[in-house]
């Protein structure tokens, strides 16, 4: 398979136009697109490019969803957007808070199904952890969202949109007659670490990234999106060329043998593959470095062999190496290692010349840290048995 030819998987997708409306959202539409489809509805050809650039600014810079808020429109124009669009974002049907502050957001979307993003707020920022698919395929047994089957990819206005209600939840969107950029940031940075593979979603995580980047819209920094893989070697040199953000990977193992079992995917592109990817991505993309994601699992990789032999194999590549004490879930088959091992484990990285920073766990009072988030009422769960069965745990 070419390095840019396309993965697909057998996952059920929905249309733009919702049945609900019969309205098509604005909401995930390119520039192109939003400008195809006002031609459509009857905007003149000369007007489109404007017509775009006013729309784009009311939807993502100050959050309206109202057309007839939108003054610098004439109004038959905004009677006739809002004839035929809207400005939907998906719903918020549960939010809870962490003692440490963290949100969780239960999110509804088209169909009935449900997906999980998190805020965490920090002194110095504020990170938004959103989701690409509903469930996941990977069944990486150490992770609550593995166990749950997958149901189908989200569309860029799903991926989108999270922000957005985010946003909305956050009171982020600048007040009337408010220059962007007044006030501090709650949402600086953006990782697509929840539920689903990023890379299996690639088309429609591509188009709401480019949004999320867009400087006449939210306009966050490529270098503030991070996007977190389990390693679909054939699009990482994809997402170099037409995202450009910063990527993370889910290691979580150094031997192939262990990485069959923690990342399962590791039996189509094995460490050797996914490492020979990876040594070409900084260069594509222009990025700093690659953050390497392990968690930390009991007797299973956290060992001083296991450390030294991570150091050897990313030697060359420009690297911070995350490691994350296992946040626990009922009926998870691994325990979070001892923190002495922990700290062990990190003072070879560093000595190796790699940061190596552990994770603090955010949010495990609401089941909101890394490897917890699981849509509570979607239906068709993989049980234990079926886990062990095909990860051979």
């Amino acid at each position: 398979m070419s390095a840019t030819a396309p993965i697909t998987q057998d996952v059920r997708t929905i249309p733009r136009t919702l049945p609900d409306s019969g309205r098509q959202n604005l909401v995930g539409l390119t520039r192109a697109q939003l400008g195809e489809a006002l031609v459509a509805a009857g905007t003149p050809e000369k007007q489109a490019r404007m017509r775009v650039a006013q729309l784009w600014q009311w939807i993502y810079q100050k959050g309206v969803r109202d057309f007839a808020a939108m003054t610098n429109l004439a109004k038959p124009y905004r009677a006739l957007l809002a004839e035929r669009f809207e400005i939907a974002v998906p719903q918020v049907v549960d939010r809870q808070v962490s003692a440490d502050g963290t949100r969780k957001y239960l999110v509804r979307i088209a169909g009935g199904h449900e997906v999980e993003t998190v805020y965490i707020p920090e002194v110095d920022r504020g990170t938004l952890c959103i989701s690409s698919q509903v469930g996941c395929t990977l069944t990486c047994p150490f992770c609550h969202t593995g166990t749950q089957k997958l149901v189908r990819n989200l569309t860029a206005g799903e991926i989108v949109g999270q922000i957005m209600l985010a946003r909305d939840d956050l009171g982020e969107w600048p007040e009337p007659g408010e220059a962007m950029g007044e006030r501090p940031r709650l949402i600086s940075n953006l990782v697509l670490m929840g539920m689903g593979e990023p890379l299996y979603n690639f088309e429609a995580v591509r188009d709401a990234m480019r949004i999320a980047m867009d400087g006449e819209g939210i306009s966050l920094s490529r270098r503030r999106i991070t996007l977190s893989t389990s390693g679909v070697v054939p699009e990482i040199a994809r997402t170099a060329e037409e995202i450009g953000c910063m990527l993370a990977v889910s290691f979580h193992a150094t031997t192939d043998a262990v990485r069959d079992r923690l990342v399962p995917i590791n039996r189509r592109w094995n460490i050797a593959t996914l490492l020979d990817a990876l040594r070409d991505y900084p260069r594509l993309s222009n990025s700093e470095r690659i953050t390497f994601e392990y968690v930390m699992l009991k007797g299973v990789n956290d060992s001083d062999d296991d450390a030294r032999r991570l150091v050897r194999l990313i030697a060359g590549i420009p690297a911070k190496i995350n490691l994350i004490p296992f946040n626990e879930w009922p009926g998870a088959p691994y325990e979070r290692s001892d923190w002495d091992r922990i700290e062990a484990f990190a003072d070879i990285v560093y000595k190796a010349g790699y940061a190596s920073p552990v994770r603090t766990p955010r949010g495990e009072d609401i089941m909101a840290a890394c490897g917890q988030l699981k849509s509570a009422t979607e239906r068709g769960r993989k049980s234990k048995a079926e886990i062990a069965a095909e990860t051979g745990v």
